[in-house]
């Protein structure tokens, strides 16, 4: 072969192993991002091209498929109460994407999962159509009702969860959305009503596990705990060591109580049950910015939780000066909390010391109900020791017995809780926040722990309170969950 054949040979060669190499790398090594791409309309075409599998509460489907026309996507996404439940499935849009259970478990409820391999193959030979497989939740429907029907008109948010295993019984969120809405190929309008910069109600944003509020005097159970966990109480009816009036350290200025309480050396008990803001604050500087960090932590606060849905991280300050630990420790300053946070907290308290991890997806399951995983129950922490959290269930009892949070009594049954009132605003200039956080407990253990905050209300300032707006909130979805296990 003379030279410029032979150049002309090693130059085809070169080419036909580039033209290799490029679609081995473009096949394999782009392949996921390319399916992703949002720019990729094929991928969207293929999810759409058969019914979505369901997200299931108490055996019965949330969502569903309907057929389409004049587009490409041959079904889209239908809800069933879809403003109640879209703090717990999300979205699914032909258009603007998924969120929440609906981007999370995706792969399942699209079929597209690896794990859904079989499946797939047999509808390939059978000429069956394909179909998505099943989110299995650990909602419980009757209390969810109760919850999203509490919050009303009223912006805020409720957080149920059982405390023996972590499984989060509600989830609601108001204003909300129907991602119905949404679903669809044509639904602009309604995108962009809903979005934060056209709707100061921000109704897409999940407050039960998004939004951070200042959690008020429902953290005095946090400065409680640690109180006991390091020493610094013993007898929850011994009279404490609290000046009154208690004038935070570096500073001329009083931490002031809500009315004339009866609080200097009041008991834990006491101080609990009427709020004090004196015997906490003081109590938490006493104790230091580091144990009161470290049992925060224990209860998880600083750290983020994943559900599978992720819940923003609550705070409590890294480095307060002392002044600032008391303003934290009775849960102002920089401290914040998601409702999710606050139901952990009553959970851990209820559940004699131990933490569960809170999650949402019981089980994922094929297209025949096969199942394909199962959450099993996880231990996150313990924040109390068992004998401990039975001191702190006693005077939580106390606070709904003949305390501040007597609304949510329930005949025939053993009701904790706290209520909090937290500012709002610059120099509080806002109508506080109205929180209370809870559990129940019968004769066969305590079945839910809940979290409620309502953001704002058509009440006047003055008859804002944990226990007026909060209180009776909890009470109906504690019922709820109780009434269903009967």
């Amino acid at each position: 072969m003379n030279k410029p054949l032979r150049r002309i040979a090693i130059f085809c060669a070169l080419l036909v192993l580039a033209l290799l190499v490029r679609d081995n790398w473009v096949q394999y090594v782009q392949a996921d991002s390319l399916n992703t791409n949002a720019l990729n309309r094929r991928t969207g075409i293929e999810r759409y091209s058969h019914p979505r599998g369901n997200i299931i509460v108490d055996g019965k489907p949330i969502t569903g498929s309907v057929a389409t026309s004049g587009t490409d996507f041959k079904y889209k996404r239908t809800y069933k109460d879809g403003a109640m439940w879209a703090p717990v499935t999300g979205f699914a849009s032909q258009v603007y994407g998924a969120n929440q259970l609906e981007q999370i478990d995706d792969g399942i409820l699209s079929g597209n999962d690896d794990r859904l391999f079989f499946d797939r193959t047999m509808s390939m030979f059978t000429g069956k159509e394909k179909k998505g497989g099943n989110v299995v939740t650990t909602l419980n429907a009757d209390a969810q009702k109760a919850a999203f029907e509490g919050l009303g008109k009223k912006k805020g948010a409720v957080a149920a969860i059982d405390p023996a295993t972590g499984k989060i019984l509600a989830l609601a969120s108001t204003p909300s959305y129907d991602p119905s809405t949404i679903a669809g190929s044509s639904d602009e309008k309604a995108w962009v009503g809903l979005d934060k910069k056209n709707n100061p109600d921000d109704p897409m944003l999940n407050r039960a596990l998004r939004q951070t509020y200042p959690p008020g005097s429902t953290f005095k159970v946090v400065t409680a705990a640690a109180g006991l966990e390091h020493g610094m109480v013993t007898d929850v009816d011994k009279p404490t060591d609290s000046p009154l009036p208690y004038i935070m350290p570096g500073t001329t200025t009083e931490l002031k109580n809500e009315g004339n309480l009866p609080c200097k050396n009041a008991t834990l008990r006491k101080a609990l049950e009427v709020s004090c803001n004196s015997v906490f604050g003081h109590l938490g500087e006493q104790l230091g910015k580091d144990k009161m960090l470290e049992t925060a932590k224990k209860f998880g606060f600083n750290s983020e939780q994943f559900t599978p849905v992720r819940a923003d991280a609550s705070v409590f300050p890294e480095d307060p000066n002392a002044s600032q630990t008391a303003l934290s420790s009775i849960g102002q300053f920089d401290t914040r909390a998601t409702p999710l946070q606050m139901a952990m907290v009553a959970s851990a308290v209820a559940n004699d010391g131990k933490l569960m991890k809170p999650y949402m997806v019981d089980e994922l399951r094929a297209p025949n109900l096969d199942l394909i995983s199962k959450t099993e129950p996880e231990e996150l922490s313990r924040p109390l020791s068992q004998e401990n959290a039975q001191k702190l269930q006693s005077i939580m009892e106390t606070v709904v017995k003949q305390g501040t949070g007597t609304n949510a009594q329930i005949p025939g049954v053993t009701v904790g809780g706290k209520t909090g009132t937290a500012q709002h605003g610059e120099n509080n200039d806002q109508n506080p926040y109205a929180w209370f956080i809870s559990y129940a407990k019968t004769g066969s253990g305590s079945p839910v722990a809940v979290a409620v905050v309502v953001e704002d209300s058509d009440a006047s300032r003055d008859d804002i309170s944990g226990g007026g707006l909060a209180a009776p909130i909890a009470t109906d979805v504690m019922k709820a969950v109780i009434d269903s296990e009967k």
